[in-house]
Protein backbone atom coordinates (compact mmCIF):
# COMPACT_ATOMS: atom_id res chain seq x y z
CA UNK A 1 0.00 0.00 0.00
CA UNK A 2 1.40 3.40 -1.01
CA UNK A 3 2.12 5.52 2.11
CA UNK A 4 4.43 8.14 0.71
CA UNK A 5 3.84 11.45 -0.96
CA UNK A 6 1.66 13.13 1.66
CA UNK A 7 2.06 16.91 1.66
CA UNK A 8 0.75 19.77 3.75
CA UNK A 9 -1.64 20.70 0.94
CA UNK A 10 -3.45 17.38 1.45
CA UNK A 11 -3.96 18.18 5.13
CA UNK A 12 -5.04 21.77 4.40
CA UNK A 13 -7.65 20.41 2.02
CA UNK A 14 -9.08 17.97 4.58
CA UNK A 15 -9.26 20.66 7.27
CA UNK A 16 -10.91 23.13 4.88
CA UNK A 17 -13.61 20.62 3.85
CA UNK A 18 -14.51 19.82 7.46
CA UNK A 19 -14.34 23.42 8.67
CA UNK A 20 -16.44 24.84 5.85
CA UNK A 21 -18.80 21.89 5.65
CA UNK A 22 -18.67 21.33 1.90
CA UNK A 23 -16.36 20.76 -1.03
CA UNK A 24 -17.71 23.89 -2.70
CA UNK A 25 -16.92 26.17 0.25
CA UNK A 26 -13.55 24.48 0.75
CA UNK A 27 -12.67 25.28 -2.86
CA UNK A 28 -13.54 28.95 -2.24
CA UNK A 29 -11.51 28.96 0.98
CA UNK A 30 -8.46 27.44 -0.73
CA UNK A 31 -8.81 29.44 -3.94
CA UNK A 32 -8.98 26.36 -6.17
CA UNK A 33 -11.64 24.50 -8.13
CA UNK A 34 -14.06 22.04 -6.53
CA UNK A 35 -12.59 19.34 -8.75
CA UNK A 36 -9.11 20.09 -7.34
CA UNK A 37 -10.47 19.71 -3.79
CA UNK A 38 -12.00 16.33 -4.67
CA UNK A 39 -8.75 15.14 -6.31
CA UNK A 40 -6.66 16.22 -3.34
CA UNK A 41 -8.90 14.47 -0.83
CA UNK A 42 -8.92 11.27 -2.90
CA UNK A 43 -5.14 11.42 -3.09
CA UNK A 44 -4.91 11.71 0.71
CA UNK A 45 -7.30 8.79 1.22
CA UNK A 46 -5.28 6.74 -1.25
CA UNK A 47 -2.01 7.59 0.51
CA UNK A 48 -3.41 6.68 3.95
CA UNK A 49 -5.43 3.72 2.74
CA UNK A 50 -8.60 4.75 4.62
CA UNK A 51 -11.79 6.67 3.95
CA UNK A 52 -11.71 9.98 5.78
CA UNK A 53 -15.13 11.48 5.13
CA UNK A 54 -18.74 10.38 4.88
CA UNK A 55 -20.27 12.32 2.00
CA UNK A 56 -23.94 12.82 1.21
CA UNK A 57 -25.66 15.35 -1.02
CA UNK A 58 -26.00 17.71 1.97
CA UNK A 59 -23.42 16.85 4.60
CA UNK A 60 -19.75 16.03 5.02
CA UNK A 61 -18.68 14.34 8.26
CA UNK A 62 -15.42 12.65 9.27
CA UNK A 63 -15.24 8.88 9.57
CA UNK A 64 -13.71 7.37 12.70
CA UNK A 65 -10.34 7.34 10.95
CA UNK A 66 -11.04 10.83 9.64
CA UNK A 67 -11.49 12.21 13.16
CA UNK A 68 -8.08 10.89 14.15
CA UNK A 69 -6.37 12.14 10.99
CA UNK A 70 -8.07 15.53 11.28
CA UNK A 71 -6.80 16.06 14.83
CA UNK A 72 -3.26 15.21 13.80
CA UNK A 73 -3.55 17.31 10.63
CA UNK A 74 -4.44 20.39 12.67
CA UNK A 75 -1.39 19.87 14.87
CA UNK A 76 0.95 19.33 11.91
CA UNK A 77 -0.33 22.43 10.09
CA UNK A 78 0.04 24.54 13.23
CA UNK A 79 3.57 23.21 13.75
CA UNK A 80 4.49 23.94 10.14
CA UNK A 81 3.22 27.52 10.39
CA UNK A 82 5.11 27.99 13.64
CA UNK A 83 8.27 26.60 12.07
CA UNK A 84 8.13 29.18 9.30
CA UNK A 85 7.37 32.00 11.75
CA UNK A 86 10.34 31.03 13.89
CA UNK A 87 12.59 30.71 10.84
CA UNK A 88 11.75 34.18 9.59
CA UNK A 89 12.01 35.92 12.95
CA UNK A 90 13.97 39.08 12.26
CA UNK A 91 13.22 38.79 8.53
CA UNK A 92 10.06 40.81 8.20
CA UNK A 93 10.28 41.27 4.43
CA UNK A 94 10.76 38.91 1.50
CA UNK A 95 11.70 40.57 -1.79
CA UNK A 96 11.06 38.54 -4.93
CA UNK A 97 12.67 39.94 -8.06
CA UNK A 98 11.79 39.32 -11.69
CA UNK A 99 12.95 40.68 -15.02
CA UNK A 100 9.70 40.62 -17.00
CA UNK A 101 6.52 38.93 -15.89
CA UNK A 102 6.56 38.23 -12.14
CA UNK A 103 4.52 35.06 -11.53
CA UNK A 104 2.15 35.49 -14.45
CA UNK A 105 -1.41 34.44 -13.74
CA UNK A 106 -0.35 33.25 -10.28
CA UNK A 107 0.91 36.67 -9.15
CA UNK A 108 -2.16 37.88 -7.26
CA UNK A 109 -2.92 34.48 -5.72
CA UNK A 110 0.70 34.07 -4.59
CA UNK A 111 0.50 37.42 -2.81
CA UNK A 112 -2.86 36.58 -1.23
CA UNK A 113 -1.85 33.15 0.05
CA UNK A 114 1.47 34.43 1.35
CA UNK A 115 -0.27 37.17 3.31
CA UNK A 116 -2.77 34.67 4.74
CA UNK A 117 -0.11 32.17 5.81
CA UNK A 118 2.74 34.49 6.80
CA UNK A 119 1.20 37.84 7.75
CA UNK A 120 4.30 38.89 9.70
CA UNK A 121 6.54 38.69 6.61
CA UNK A 122 5.87 41.40 4.04
CA UNK A 123 6.08 40.16 0.46
CA UNK A 124 7.37 42.53 -2.21
CA UNK A 125 7.51 41.74 -5.92
CA UNK A 126 10.10 43.94 -7.58
CA UNK A 127 11.01 44.17 -11.26
CA UNK A 128 14.74 44.43 -11.98
CA UNK A 129 15.95 44.60 -15.56
CA UNK A 130 18.78 42.08 -15.16
CA UNK A 131 19.17 38.39 -16.12
CA UNK A 132 18.78 37.27 -12.49
CA UNK A 133 15.95 39.66 -11.64
CA UNK A 134 18.20 41.64 -9.31
CA UNK A 135 19.50 38.69 -7.26
CA UNK A 136 23.12 38.95 -8.42
CA UNK A 137 23.02 42.66 -7.67
CA UNK A 138 21.78 42.08 -4.10
CA UNK A 139 18.47 43.81 -4.79
CA UNK A 140 16.20 40.92 -3.79
CA UNK A 141 16.12 37.72 -1.72
CA UNK A 142 14.64 35.42 -4.36
CA UNK A 143 14.13 35.82 -8.08
CA UNK A 144 11.85 34.31 -10.70
CA UNK A 145 13.72 33.37 -13.87
CA UNK A 146 12.54 31.61 -17.00
CA UNK A 147 15.68 31.68 -19.12
CA UNK A 148 18.50 29.16 -18.97
CA UNK A 149 20.87 31.80 -17.60
CA UNK A 150 24.19 31.09 -15.95
CA UNK A 151 23.21 31.21 -12.29
CA UNK A 152 26.80 30.92 -11.14
CA UNK A 153 28.31 28.89 -8.32
CA UNK A 154 26.76 31.09 -5.63
CA UNK A 155 23.10 30.36 -6.51
CA UNK A 156 20.70 27.52 -5.84
CA UNK A 157 17.44 27.03 -7.68
CA UNK A 158 14.18 25.06 -7.74
CA UNK A 159 11.92 24.31 -10.69
CA UNK A 160 8.41 25.35 -9.66
CA UNK A 161 6.50 24.89 -12.93
CA UNK A 162 6.34 25.37 -16.67
CA UNK A 163 4.48 27.75 -18.99
CA UNK A 164 3.27 27.40 -22.55
CA UNK A 165 4.84 29.59 -25.24
CA UNK A 166 2.82 32.18 -27.12
CA UNK A 167 3.50 34.37 -30.14
CA UNK A 168 2.80 38.08 -29.67
CA UNK A 169 1.44 39.89 -32.72
CA UNK A 170 0.11 43.26 -33.78
CA UNK A 171 -3.68 43.20 -33.53
CA UNK A 172 -4.03 43.75 -37.29
CA UNK A 173 -1.56 40.98 -38.19
CA UNK A 174 -3.12 38.27 -40.43
CA UNK A 175 -2.16 35.65 -37.84
CA UNK A 176 -4.31 37.42 -35.23
CA UNK A 177 -7.35 35.73 -36.78
CA UNK A 178 -5.89 32.28 -36.10
CA UNK A 179 -6.20 30.12 -32.99
CA UNK A 180 -2.56 29.06 -32.93
CA UNK A 181 0.73 29.28 -34.85
CA UNK A 182 3.41 26.70 -35.62
CA UNK A 183 7.01 27.28 -34.63
CA UNK A 184 8.34 26.76 -38.15
CA UNK A 185 6.07 29.52 -39.48
CA UNK A 186 7.66 32.09 -37.19
CA UNK A 187 11.05 31.67 -38.87
CA UNK A 188 9.65 33.65 -41.80
CA UNK A 189 9.13 36.71 -39.59
CA UNK A 190 11.39 39.21 -37.81
CA UNK A 191 11.58 38.19 -34.15
CA UNK A 192 12.01 40.71 -31.32
CA UNK A 193 14.39 39.20 -28.77
CA UNK A 194 15.78 40.29 -25.40
CA UNK A 195 19.08 38.40 -25.55
CA UNK A 196 19.97 39.10 -21.90
CA UNK A 197 16.71 38.34 -20.07
CA UNK A 198 14.31 36.78 -22.58
CA UNK A 199 13.28 33.14 -22.87
CA UNK A 200 13.48 32.99 -26.68
CA UNK A 201 16.66 32.09 -28.56
CA UNK A 202 17.32 30.97 -32.12
CA UNK A 203 17.99 27.48 -30.74
CA UNK A 204 14.24 26.90 -30.97
CA UNK A 205 14.73 26.55 -34.74
CA UNK A 206 17.06 24.42 -36.87
CA UNK A 207 20.36 26.10 -37.64
CA UNK A 208 19.51 26.51 -41.32
CA UNK A 209 15.96 27.82 -40.73
CA UNK A 210 16.12 30.59 -38.16
CA UNK A 211 14.20 33.88 -38.13
CA UNK A 212 15.78 37.29 -38.49
CA UNK A 213 16.22 38.99 -35.12
CA UNK A 214 15.72 42.49 -33.77
CA UNK A 215 17.35 42.91 -30.38
CA UNK A 216 15.62 44.90 -27.66
CA UNK A 217 16.57 45.63 -24.04
CA UNK A 218 13.28 45.90 -22.18
CA UNK A 219 9.76 44.49 -22.22
CA UNK A 220 8.31 47.89 -23.08
CA UNK A 221 10.59 48.12 -26.14
CA UNK A 222 9.56 44.58 -27.05
CA UNK A 223 5.87 45.50 -26.89
CA UNK A 224 6.41 48.66 -28.94
CA UNK A 225 8.28 46.75 -31.67
CA UNK A 226 5.50 44.20 -31.91
CA UNK A 227 2.66 46.73 -31.85
CA UNK A 228 4.29 48.53 -34.78
CA UNK A 229 3.92 45.38 -36.89
CA UNK A 230 7.58 45.13 -37.84
CA UNK A 231 8.24 42.21 -35.44
CA UNK A 232 6.59 39.34 -33.65
CA UNK A 233 7.65 37.91 -30.29
CA UNK A 234 7.66 34.51 -28.62
CA UNK A 235 7.08 34.52 -24.88
CA UNK A 236 5.81 32.45 -21.91
CA UNK A 237 2.19 32.59 -20.80
CA UNK A 238 3.16 34.90 -17.91
CA UNK A 239 3.66 37.76 -20.37
CA UNK A 240 0.16 37.20 -21.75
CA UNK A 241 -1.38 37.87 -18.36
CA UNK A 242 1.00 40.60 -17.18
CA UNK A 243 1.19 42.67 -20.37
CA UNK A 244 -2.18 42.99 -22.02
CA UNK A 245 -1.90 45.94 -24.41
CA UNK A 246 -4.16 47.59 -26.94
CA UNK A 247 -2.83 46.75 -30.38
CA UNK A 248 -1.26 43.41 -29.34
CA UNK A 249 -2.70 39.88 -29.32
CA UNK A 250 -1.23 36.58 -28.19
CA UNK A 251 -1.70 33.18 -29.82
CA UNK A 252 -0.37 29.79 -28.62
CA UNK A 253 2.64 28.27 -30.36
CA UNK A 254 1.25 24.77 -30.53
CA UNK A 255 4.44 22.78 -31.14
CA UNK A 256 6.98 24.63 -28.95
CA UNK A 257 8.47 23.16 -25.78
CA UNK A 258 7.19 24.78 -22.57
CA UNK A 259 9.27 27.30 -20.64
CA UNK A 260 10.59 26.18 -17.23
CA UNK A 261 10.00 28.55 -14.32
CA UNK A 262 12.63 28.66 -11.56
CA UNK A 263 13.09 30.39 -8.24
CA UNK A 264 16.74 31.15 -7.53
CA UNK A 265 18.44 32.32 -4.35
CA UNK A 266 21.87 32.84 -2.82
CA UNK A 267 23.26 29.48 -1.72
CA UNK A 268 25.23 30.67 1.31
CA UNK A 269 22.75 33.22 2.67
CA UNK A 270 19.20 32.16 1.82
CA UNK A 271 16.26 34.05 3.25
CA UNK A 272 14.53 31.88 5.92
CA UNK A 273 11.29 32.07 3.94
CA UNK A 274 12.87 30.65 0.77
CA UNK A 275 11.50 27.13 1.01
CA UNK A 276 8.05 28.35 2.02
CA UNK A 277 7.99 30.51 -1.12
CA UNK A 278 9.16 27.62 -3.31
CA UNK A 279 6.49 25.30 -1.87
CA UNK A 280 3.72 27.86 -2.27
CA UNK A 281 4.58 28.71 -5.86
CA UNK A 282 4.88 25.01 -6.75
CA UNK A 283 1.37 24.55 -5.33
CA UNK A 284 0.03 27.24 -7.60
CA UNK A 285 1.68 25.83 -10.72
CA UNK A 286 0.27 22.39 -9.88
CA UNK A 287 -3.16 23.98 -9.62
CA UNK A 288 -3.82 23.14 -5.98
Amino acid sequence: MERTGMELRHLRCLVAIVDTGSFTDAAIELGVSQAAVSRTLRALERILGVQLLHRTSRTVTPTTAGVQVLARARLLLAEAEELVREAVTGHTRLRVGHAWSALGRHTAEFQRRWHDRYPDVELRLIRHNTPTGGLAEGLCDLAVVRAAVDRGPGFDHALVGTERRYVALAADDPWARRRSVRLDEIRERVLAVDRRKGTTTVDLWPEDARPALEFIDDVDDWLAAIASGRCVGVTPHATVTQYRRDGIVYRPVRDAAPVPVYLIWRRHDPHPGTHAAVALLAELYRGV
